[in-house]
Parts: structure tokens; C-alpha cells; sequence
């Protein structure tokens, strides 16, 4: 193949500059300067001359954004500068408290201006786009590396797929080195073109633009992420560098200078930014959003809200979660309307009994709904709430959907008075319900029929309590049909002849289902009382009495005494109504022999002293979605270094762990000071290994 002359040189080398300066116009400014088929001629030029000289290839060539071969995996990187994410706001009040502490700290860091007056902080306010945290590292201006957020310390490299998005460059305008911040999303109308191909295609639907692009950047194959036509907007520096002489660059003086700096880099700076001299003007940038966001071909939750000054953005600092100087002012939650069609009733495995909305499926905050929990008897009341009414239903993130109010103005009079139930199928016997004395809550007189006892073996078998790998729901549900199981301790009387007569069950997995259930003999005495489903006893109570009482055999002597449950109510986070429960269920008879058969079966290992531990003392609450830990892995990492989970938040709480979604916990360990660290921050608690 012969070489390629200067002139093929000079000739590629202008392209490429070409193609990003129209690149450029396009996708950052949407002012192309060419039609499309103009441009496209450019490329297939470049890429045909590429093609024949190999030789000419660069790392930033335009050509590599359409997919490379496919990735075995991606491959984990950890990230040169920790990515922290901000606390959330959610009210006028939330943002006036911020404004607040700033001011505060700024004082105390930094005291007084020259003339004695308080140092007082502007705003630059930016729309909060609702994509996925993309980490963009170049070096000498060529992009070398693209990673998720993660877990704020580890991400995954998802350079090639990234390199597929045109509003990413793949070299700067100046030859320095950063790692910059910033968000992939998918626009509205690219998703309206997608589901269309779906659907002519039988394919099911996506639900809404960020779900598509976090899975667009996840695809093993680039070519389906440079299909889906992603889109991206910077808004931070994390570190900058790299460049000498002329090109030296230093970090800009304020939030508004450094986000005009990313734009003249090459980079896609949202236009809609605003810089304000106080935080009215902030809550009023709020404000406006609010009703011009649904016009954006983008989804935007909210505006984030940034101390302007460098100075005072240094003087603020970290938390141990989120940065000082910055925070995300959420919208309020969506509301959509849509039809009550019917109330049922769903059966918890302690006989409890929640009354389920089933409405009209409609589409709120990116998911389909069909479903909402009213709650109780009561909270049907107090909406008073019918059949066939239009309802206002109202979710935020993930969070379970409510129903907040009544559109009484469109009822017709057909709709029907919903009369709470005296009797459910599902409790069995006669199916007789009850209201729990002193609570809002019903449950079912008959405590042992046949529904419950399959709820109550599912969980049983559940990771939350003895952990049975491969006896889930459909395994119980099978034993209970075929008449193998009745109570717990009958799963450990099973051998391989019983299982194999099971639907889907082969030599193998059954071998499997048996060595799990003998593994699972071995037990703590925390996960047995959890796994009992005693009223209001959940984890937390379990280990409260494990480690308060050791044995079983001094739990059920507590309970036995005639101040059984005085005794039990002694135990701190223990009380009166679950110390009244726990008295009972110990001494009910038919309980005793259940647990009498089921301790025969089972292994207690004796408890672990962590009271040494290193976080002896130390007590957390858990709240929201956390990105790599399973929440019941993170409370095992807590107590076995000594330290206690608690439920609710209080001035006693050290930490608060949170996560995604995190709710109004988070919002009371504020109002209280209590630390808020997120999983990153957690796992530097715990060295590596432990």
C-alpha cells in the first residue's frame, strides 16, 4: 500500500478540522452552516481516505465515533478526582436554609469584606438535566478516557461509547490536560423516533429518555449507543493542567467564568444559565423553570444552584457527601390525573392489610402506574375516595406513588361509596377481619391460613432472614402445593427424593436446593427472630434483641413472666407495642411448638463480640438507594465492626447513609446536624478486605 502523499496529509488533516468545526456549530449552538448531506459527503471522504491509509488514523479522528467491535466488558477505573454529588432541596425554605449556612461558614472562614460588611456570596444557576453522570478525561486536548460516576471513587471506562456522541469532542480547542463533569441524555424527540422503530419492530417500549441513555452508555456494543444519538452538556472542571507558555491555563475565578471557558474548550454548555446576586434570584430561576421545562426536547428535574466565587466555593469546602457551596433545587413531584377503577386488598405475611388503588395505567415521572397504595382504612376516609373518581396522583423518582387528592369537581354521581370490607378471602377460616387496637391498620382474625403461611415461608427463605439460595417464592410455593411443607422447620426434613418430584427440579438442582437448606441450619439468632414474622418485629428489632438477650432460651423466659413485656419495653429502641407483641407471640402454644420443632432443626451460632469494634458506640441510619451495596450487606459491614442500625433519626445518630431516592430522613439528620456520608465515604471506613 503506498504512502500517503503531503498532500493526502494536508488534505485529511483539513477535514478533520472541518468536520469538527461544523460538528460543532451543530450540536452546540444548532446553527449548522451545511445541510447534512453536505457534511456527510465530508465525512465519507475522510473516512474513505482513511480507509486507504491506515496510517493516518488519529485517536480523535471524527470516523471513531460510529462504534467500534464490541466489549467482552467494561472494565472498572477508578477516578482521578472523587465525584461527589449535591444535596438536594426541595422548598423556598430549603434554599433560604442554604443560603443561610453559607453565609455562616463564609463568616467564619473568612470573616468580614474590607469596609467590615459581611461577605456576601452570588449564584450561578443551572438547569439540573435528568441524564447520567458522564467523568470526560483528555490529555494534551485528545479525549483518552470516559467513566461513569459509580460509586464516586470507581466508575466503569465507557470510552467507546462515548466517542459515539457528536456533542462530545474528541480533541480540544487547546492542547491542556482536565477532567471535566458533565451529562448524556437523550432528547424527547429522538425517543419519539426510537419507540416507533420499536413498535413496527414488536419491540417493547422505553419508558422515558434517561432510562434509554444510562443503558445506551452501558451497551457492550458501541454501534447500538452511536444508534441511539445521545447527547451531552458539560458544567464543571474537576482538574485542569497540562498545558505550558502561551496555551498555560489556570482554573476561572468564578462558576459563570468556568462554564464559558468548557464552551470556548469545544465542549456543549447548556445555554440557559444565569448568574444571580442573591438567593431570591436563584429561587425565582427556579420558579421560571418550573413552567418553561416541558418545552425543553430534554428532561430537566430542577435547577442546581452554585456559590459563583471560586474563593468562597475553596473557603466552603466538602462534606463528607457533597460540597458546601452548591445544591440541587428539586422540582415538585409530578402529578398526573387518571380514574379510580377499583380497591383491592393485599395480605402481608403478619395478616396485615393494605388496601391497593388500581386506576386507569398512566404514565408519571417516566413510569407507567396502574397501581397506589391508600394506606388504611382511615386515609380512604379522609380522601373519601370512590369508586370511578378522577384522582391526582403524585410520584418523585422512585418513590412509591400516592394518591393526594380528589377531583371532586368531575364526579357524575355514578361514582360508588367504598365501604371498608368485614371479611377477605385471602385471610382464610371465615376470612374475618379486624382494626389492630389503637392503629389505623386491619389484619386478619385467623392468623394461619393457608395465604399467610406461604407468605410467611417466602420469607422465611428470603436473604433477609435465613438466606435458603434457590428456595424463592415458586420453590415455596411448589412444597406448600405438593404438600412437603406446612411449617418451618419441614424445610429441613427435605431430601433430594421430595424435590425431585417437583415441577423443573433435575439431579442437579435438587442436589443444589438441598445443600442450601443444610447450609442454612447454621444460623443467627438475629436472622432466626426475623425471620419467625412476628408482628413489628423486623431486622432491626432482631438484633436488638440478640443482642441484648443472647439465647432464645432467655428470650422466651422474658416472655414468659408476668412482666414479660415490661422487660422487653426495657431494652432501648424496644417499645410498648412491639414489646406487647413479642410477649405474646412467645407465650401463644401453638407458636411454642412451632419453635420447639424449628430449634431442633437449626444451629444458633453463638454471637460475635464486636462490643471492641471500631465503630463500637457508633450508630447509623439507612436511608435511599445505594449504588454498589445491598442495604442488608452494608448493615452486616456496620455490626460486625460494633456498631448499631437504627430506623429512625435522632440527636444519638452519628452517620446518616444515604443513597438515591434518599427521603425524609435525610431532611431530618440535616435539621438535626447530623453527618451525612454516602457509600464512597462508608467504604473508607472499612479497609480493604474487611
Amino acid at each position: 500500500m503506498a504512502k500517503a502523499s503531503k498532500d493526502i496529509e494536508k488534505r485529511v488533516e483539513k477535514l478533520r478540522d472541518l468536520i469538527e468545526h461544523h460538528r460543532h456549530l451543530y450540536h452546540t449552538y444548532d446553527k449548522p452552516e451545511i445541510s447534512d448531506t453536505a457534511y456527510d459527503s465530508l465525512f465519507q471522504e475522510l473516512e474513505d481516505i482513511e480507509e486507504a491509509h491506515p496510517e493516518l488514523r488519529t485517536p480523535y479522528s471524527p470516523t471513531h465515533r460510529v462504534g467500534g467491535d464490541p466489549l467482552p466488558e467494561f472494565v472498572k477505573v477508578a477516578h482521578k478526582v472523587p465525584q461527589w454529588s449535591f444535596n438536594d432541596a426541595f422548598s423556598e425554605d430549603d434554599m433560604l436554609a442554604f443560603d443561610e449556612r453559607v453565609r455562616k461558614f463564609i463568616k467564619a472562614e473568612l470573616g468580614l469584606g474590607k469596609d467590615g460588611e459581611a461577605l456576601s456570596p452570588s449564584y450561578e444557576c443551572e438547569l439540573k438535566i435528568d441524564g447520567l453522570k458522564i467523568v470526560l478525561e483528555y490529555e494534551k486536548g485528545i479525549l483518552v478516557r470516559a467513566a461513569t460516576r459509580g460509586d464516586g471513587t470507581t466508575g466503569e471506562d465507557v470510552t467507546q461509547n462515548v466517542r459515539t456522541i457528536r456533542a462530545v469532542p474528541l480533541r480540544l480547542k487547546k492542547p491542556i490536560d482536565i477532567i471535566v463533569e458533565g451529562e448524556v441524555w437523550m432528547s424527547k424527540k429522538n425517543l419519539k423516533r426510537l419507540n416507533a422503530e420499536r413498535e413496527k419492530s414488536g419491540e417493547p417500549l422505553f419508558a422515558n429518555p434517561r432510562n434509554v441513555a444510562a443503558g445506551s452508555i452501558r451497551q457492550l456494543d458501541p454501534k447500538i449507543a452511536a444508534a441511539r444519538r445521545l447527547d451531552n452538556f458539560v458544567y464543571d472542571i474537576a482538574r485542569i493542567g497540562g498545558a505550558t507558555g502561551a496555551d498555560a491555563v489556570k482554573m476561572p475565578q468564578s462558576q459563570h467564568e468556568e462554564l464559558d471557558f468548557i464552551e470556548s474548550l469545544g465542549f456543549k454548555v447548556n445555554p440557559h444559565r444565569r448568574r444571580v446576586k442573591d438567593i431570591k434570584g436563584a429561587i425565582a430561576y427556579w420558579k421560571e423553570w418550573q413552567k418553561k421545562a416541558p418545552k425543553e426536547d430534554y428532561l430537566i428535574d430542577g435547577a442546581v444552584v452554585k456559590v459563583d466565587e471560586r474563593r468562597f466555593q475553596e473557603a466552603l469546602g466538602y462534606t463528607g457527601k457533597a460540597p458546601r457551596w452548591g445544591i440541587a433545587f428539586k422540582f415538585p413531584a409530578e402529578q398526573v390525573t387518571t380514574i379510580l377503577e377499583d380497591i383491592v386488598f393485599q395480605v402481608g405475611r403478619t395478616g396485615v392489610i393494605t388496601p391497593v388503588a388500581v386506576m386507569k395505567p398512566v404514565l408519571v415521572a417516566g413510569t407507567t402506574v396502574s397501581r397506589a397504595t391508600l394506606h388504611n382504612e382511615d386515609e380512604i376516609k379522609r380522601l373519601d375516595v370512590r369508586i370511578g373518581d378522577t384522582v391526582v396522583l403524585q410520584k418523585s423518582g422512585d418513590v412509591i406513588p400516592d394518591i393526594i387528592k380528589v377531583v371532586t369537581e368531575l364526579r357524575t354521581g355514578k361514582e360508588k361509596a367504598f365501604v371498608f370490607p368485614t371479611h377477605i378471602e385471602e385471610c382464610g377460616g371465615d376470612g374475618r377481619i379486624e382494626r389492630v387496637p389503637g392503629q389505623a391498620a386491619h389484619r386478619c382474625v385467623v392468623r394461619d391460613s393457608q395465604t399467610l403461611q406461604r407468605r410467611k415461608l417466602r420469607y422465611f427463605t428470603s436473604r433477609t432472614a435465613l438466606d435458603i439460595d434457590g428456595c424463592g417464592p415458586a420453590v415455596i410455593d411448589a412444597l406448600l402445593d405438593a404438600g412437603l411443607v406446612s411449617t418451618f422447620a419441614d424445610l429441613f426434613t427435605l431430601k433430594k427424593g421430595d424435590v425431585l418430584a417437583l415441577p423443573r427440579f433435575a439431579e442437579k438442582s435438587a442436589d443444589n436446593l438441598i445443600v442450601s437448606i443444610d447450609k442454612a441450619r447454621d444460623t443467627t439468632l438475629a436472622r432466626l427472630i426475623t425471620g419467625l414474622s412476628i408482628d413489628h418485629v423486623g431486622e432491626e428489632t432482631a438484633h436488638l434483641l440478640a443482642d441484648t438477650f443472647k439465647t432464645m432460651d432467655k428470650i422466651r423466659d422474658t416472655a414468659e413472666r408476668p412482666d414479660g413485656a415490661g422487660r422487653f419495653e426495657e431494652v432501648e429502641g424496644i417499645g410498648p407495642v412491639v414489646a406487647a407483641s413479642l410477649a405474646s407471640w412467645f407465650s401463644d402454644k401453638t407458636h411454642k411448638k412451632m419453635l420447639d420443632k424449628l430449634l431442633a432443626e437449626v444451629r444458633i451460632a453463638k454471637a460475635a463480640s464486636h462490643s471492641g469494634g471500631k465503630l463500637a458506640g457508633v450508630t447509623f441510619v439507612l436511608t435511599g438507594t445505594l449504588p454498589t451495596l445491598e442495604r442488608a450487606d452494608a448493615e452486616d459491614m456496620i455490626r460486625k465492626a460494633g456498631g448499631n442500625v437504627s430506623s429512625s433519626v435522632s440527636k444519638n445518630t452519628t452517620y446518616v447513609l444515604a443513597g438515591e431516592n434518599a427521603g425524609s430522613k435525610l431532611e431530618k439528620a440535616r435539621d438535626l446536624g447530623v453527618k451525612i456520608v454516602d457509600e464512597a465515604y462508608f467504604r473508607q471506613m472499612f479497609p480493604s478486605g474487611e
